[in-house]
């Protein structure tokens, strides 16, 4: 396991003993496989952030916690990293905890393993329950600031929130459903990973809200609890199209969306108009394809360059500035896609 760093640093990214990474990186047995794989994910993590390493300046060291689809957390780490060097002359080192679903308790540990073990920052995107609420408040009282990313959770004591006004991209998505579905008819369906993020009720509220307003007469069918995952979502379109043949359309909140198109396909079903989430790498190639209408889409580099803009004043190394504005919102089409990063 070559790598140019001292046992230290590793010891520092991985979370771990300088004795455990030492045992792992000689081999002496003893260590866990999963153990073995954390020490090889952060010398990973410094091989791409080892243009941080070397430059001099106060080091902050945050945590990334997100209960997400891996093509969302890849987007992630890839906007994150991007912006690492930005931050000069601060060093900013990340760890990250990156879960697709599994259970509550896991999320809640890693939350408390930060909270033990020190932190200058957690930026979270998780359930709003209140587990996790407890969670956050542990980190606050060991002086950990924890901002949310993506989606809220505004009844805890994190510091504050970057990323879209959700409801308001429900009501854009409801617009341009409208625009798009015109006098056709047809019903919508409405796609959550699930009920506990805030960030897709919000979506959802805003979309049922001027769908109500402007066509009160289309009818909306939801599912929810597909985590955003293709195999679970898939069983769910599914059994929706089964149930209901006048769905045209789909408001995918949630993500899964090469699964959702699978199932029109495999019912001989046309989507007429198909609005979704995120420019992640399986919607950056179903939208160049015209598989999807329109994604609404904001600057990821953006939102985690301010969520360490706030961790770095809440310690006193920037001066403060007025309250976080959310991220605009594009709507992004086949013919005006951002150049790739």
């Amino acid at each position: 396991m070559g790598h140019p760093y001292p046992i230290r640093e590793i010891a520092r990214q991985a979370g771990l003993s300088e004795a455990t990474v030492d045992r792992v990186l000689n081999v002496r047995g003893g260590v866990r496989e999963s153990t073995a794989r954390e020490v090889r994910q952060a010398i990973a993590d410094l091989d791409r952030q080892r243009t941080q390493v070397r430059l001099v300046g106060r080091t902050f060291m945050i945590d990334i916690v997100m209960q997400a689809p891996e093509r969302f957390t890849t987007a992630v780490r890839a906007a994150l990293e991007a912006e690492l060097p930005a931050l000069h002359p601060a060093v900013v080192r990340s760890r990250f905890h990156f879960r697709e679903t599994g259970p509550q308790e896991e999320l809640i540990r890693t939350l408390d393993r930060i909270a033990r073990r020190g932190s200058q920052g957690v930026v979270l995107k998780a359930p709003d329950v209140p587990e996790v609420s407890a969670a956050v408040g542990r980190l606050a009282e060991a002086g950990i600031p924890v901002v949310t990313l993506v989606t809220d959770l505004p009844s805890t004591a994190r510091l504050g929130y970057v990323g879209i006004d959700n409801r308001a991209a429900g009501a854009t998505a409801a617009y341009l459903m409208g625009q798009w579905l015109g006098d056709r008819p047809g019903n919508v369906l409405t796609s959550l990973s699930s009920g506990f993020f805030r960030n897709e009720e919000e979506r959802e509220m805003g979309f049922r809200s001027a769908m109500r307003a402007r066509h009160p007469d289309r009818t909306l069918v939801e599912i929810a609890e597909g985590q955003g995952l293709d195999a679970t979502q898939y069983d769910l379109v599914r059994a929706a199209l089964e149930r209901d043949p006048d769905i045209r359309a789909v408001y995918s909140i949630g993500g899964g969306n090469i699964a959702t198109l699978r199932a029109f396909e495999d019912q001989g079903r046309e989507c007429a108009v198909f609005v979704a989430h995120d420019l992640d790498g399986d919607n950056t190639r179903l939208l160049r394809e015209q598989r999807l209408s329109a994604v609404l889409h904001h600057d990821l580099r953006q939102d985690l360059r301010e969520a360490c803009h706030l961790v770095m004043r809440a310690h006193g190394a920037l001066p403060p500035a007025g309250p976080t504005l959310p991220s605009p919102i594009q709507v992004v089409t086949p013919y005006n896609m951002p150049a790739p990063p």
